[in-house]
């Protein structure tokens, strides 16, 4: 029976790993959240990775201050060999007390939520304009060790998973947000290294787009690529390698 080897991620470089948030990306902004002003509108744009999310899971909350909207939303179980659903929920707000959120946009697509926050001033001599979060060049983004996703309140909080299946399978299921669901792929080289990549592009405010790529498995020298079974969506690609 041929024999299928899962590979866990592995930093990129010496270093460690290109971003701490995801295992597979090699370049673009790192981080969780993205999060900034919009200079002609003054308004202020947030961006979540909640890889598998549902649009219609997703709920914005203004909390009753009115400087900071709570985010949740639902990512299910796609496969009978997901280990579980995942539901997301995160708290951002403004830096000061001085302005309030008064209208919210949002966006989800690909496995992201953006959110356009407007704010009005109630205090005519405030300037601040950013908000609380994530700060996508925190050092801390950077190293050997790949940060479980802050903003999961149930299932896995990781970029990966991979499950022995009977008769010598294999289920992947790797997070890549933002990659719509035809612009992955998957190939087989000739020494059996089962590679995924995947191009997410900006869109709305987006300060740049990601690339990722990694290999997941090893399988046999003159392995058919088509035996395996591919689902992407959400920004999750699952894979079932057949023996």
């Amino acid at each position: 029976m041929p024999i299928i080897i899962p590979m866990a991620p592995k930093p990129q470089y010496q270093s460690g790993f290109y971003a701490t948030n995801n295992p597979y990306q090699m370049n673009g902004l790192k981080g969780f959240t993205e999060f900034k002003s919009i200079e002609e509108t003054n308004d202020l744009y947030l961006k979540l990775d909640f890889p598998g999310i549902k649009k219609e899971s997703v709920i914005t909350l203004l909390e009753p201050s009115e400087n900071s909207v709570t985010v949740t939303g639902e990512a299910p179980k796609e496969s009978k060999h997901d280990s579980s659903h995942r539901k997301y929920r995160t708290t951002a707000g403004l830096s000061c007390d001085c302005c309030v959120i008064s209208n919210i946009q949002c966006v989800v697509e690909d496995g992201v939520v953006r959110l356009i926050l407007s704010k009005k001033k109630m205090n005519l001599y405030c300037s601040a304009n950013t908000i609380r979060g994530y700060n996508p060049e925190d050092p801390a983004l950077t190293g050997p060790i790949i940060l479980p996703h802050p903003s999961v309140s149930e299932g896995s909080m990781s970029a990966y998973e991979s499950k022995r299946l009977s008769k010598g399978g294999l289920f992947l299921r790797i997070d890549m947000p933002g990659v719509p669901k035809d612009s992955f792929v998957v190939a087989v080289d000739g020494d059996g290294y089962v590679t995924v990549m995947g191009r997410a592009p900006a869109t709305m405010h987006d300060l740049s787009g990601r690339h990722y790529v990694g290999k997941v498995a090893i399988v046999p020298r003159g392995y058919d690529g088509r035996q395996i079974k591919v689902n992407a969506k959400d920004g999750v690609v699952r894979l079932v390698i057949r023996p």
